[in-house]
């Protein structure tokens, strides 16, 4: 997955809001999000080579996501398996922790991983050194180069690196909330904007490109509003958003 925008604390009943697109390999199979796992209660898709996840959320209302980081590292344990230990923990700030001991002992690919929850939402980059951003309420996007204005240029394809970058400002900003505007309201217009060419965010390529998106709420029931998930299994410029029949109530 190639581009990650959260909209964290934006609104009060839904503290985590997704829209992500997943670049791959067109011909790599995967599954469509369901329950990953029963226990704890899991809601992702599936890559059925790996057999990881490259985003997903549970029943305590963690979150968690992955792009590539475009670096030039040994691969070793899937990412994606990563990922699905990320959304075992019973919280955002103990899926940091772990991922700072997997690195400790594991090799992994370079990655850019999210986790968030209503209390806290980090980004963890990984290019052989692990740093961590806390991030501030607001709109954030990660792509393979970076976040929020702090990219770097990959050796091997500067000007695409630089190119991602400026994709990310631009849908960054397009994305900013407008007055009054509801949770939904917004979902829906980033799901719009994955799918729009203008922001380049949507790829297609030889053999490679964007394969499917993914729209996800995280609420707060409390005041009205529960998990959702809305998922295109196909490029969002020409794929419907299909609401996932599965849901656990965020807790």
């Amino acid at each position: 997955m190639c581009t990650l925008t959260i909209a964290w604390r934006v609104f009060e009943d839904a503290p985590v809001l997704v829209a992500a697109n997943r670049d791959e390999a067109i011909d790599r199979p995967s599954t469509t999000p369901g329950y990953y796992r029963n226990e704890p209660p899991i809601i992702a898709p599936r890559d059925e080579e790996a057999g990881g996840t490259w985003i997903g959320y549970n029943a305590a209302g963690v979150f968690v996501g992955i792009t590539n980081r475009w670096v030039d590292r040994p691969s070793g344990r899937s990412r994606g398996a990563l990922v699905a230990d990320c959304l075992a923990q019973d919280s955002a700030a103990t899926a940091v922790e772990f991922v700072e001991r997997s690195v400790q002992t594991e090799t992994y690919a370079g990655f850019n991983l999210v986790v968030a929850d209503a209390e806290t939402a980090t980004l963890l980059e990984y290019d052989g050194k692990l740093s961590t951003r806390s991030f501030d309420p607001g709109v954030h996007v990660v792509v393979n180069v970076g976040a929020d204005g702090a990219f770097f240029e990959p050796t091997a394809r500067p000007a695409v690196g630089r190119q991602q970058g400026k994709n990310a400002e631009t849908l960054r900003s397009a994305l900013q909330p407008h007055a009054g505007e509801k949770a939904d309201e917004w979902l829906k217009r980033a799901g719009t904007a994955l799918g729009n060419h203008d922001y380049g965010v949507c790829i297609h390529g030889d053999g490679f490109g964007t394969r499917s998106a993914s729209l996800i709420r995280l609420g707060v029931p409390d005041v009205g509003l529960n998990d959702r998930y809305l998922f295109a299994g196909g490029p969002p410029c020409e794929t419907q958003f299909v609401e996932v029949a599965v849901s656990i109530d965020s807790t």
